[in-house]
């Protein structure tokens, strides 16, 4: 990362504690004009640095009130499987990650939804639709302790 200097990595930690501060909010916490700070952000933004701005939702809030971390197996390792199963898997609302991981299992969901009886339905409807699933195992989380979105500078 040789194009980013002391004040891009600022600006990105500061953007990443509020994504809604004004140019001109920023520059005074980084002893800039607005001009120069809001070129630095958009550079970082054409070099997808910043991928997007969001909202970040309180889960519990709207209702949805159970985050499940799901290991998933695949019964075969080819590459029409694995893009088949990405596909697939990107596409259901309640998986809002999925990572592909080494270890026992091939890849870690996470999901979240209002309850159990709506994690049961989308294992029966959605997981079990998917095909070549050879295993799937399932951690409830009873309490979130620490959850951050942003990338440590």
């Amino acid at each position: 990362m040789n194009e980013l200097d002391s004040i891009d990595w600022k600006l990105l930690e500061i953007l990443q504690q509020n994504g809604k501060l004004t140019t001109k909010e920023i520059a005074k916490k980084v002893n800039l004009s607005p001009t120069p700070v809001y070129e630095r952000i958009k550079r970082m933004e054409r070099m997808e640095i910043i991928k997007k701005y969001v909202a970040i939702v309180e889960a519990e809030k709207i209702g949805k009130s159970l985050t499940v971390f799901c290991n998933v197996t695949l019964k075969e390792h080819t590459k029409k499987i694995g893009t088949q199963f990405v596909r697939e898997i990107t596409s259901l609302k309640q998986v809002t990650e999925c990572y592909n991981i080494s270890g026992d299992y091939d890849f870690m969901l996470k999901i979240i939804v209002n309850d159990m009886k709506e994690y049961q339905e989308f294992v029966i409807n959605d997981l079990g639709s998917i095909k070549n699933i050879g295993s799937a195992q399932s951690t409830f989380v009873m309490g979130i302790i620490k959850q951050s979105y942003a990338i440590p500078i």
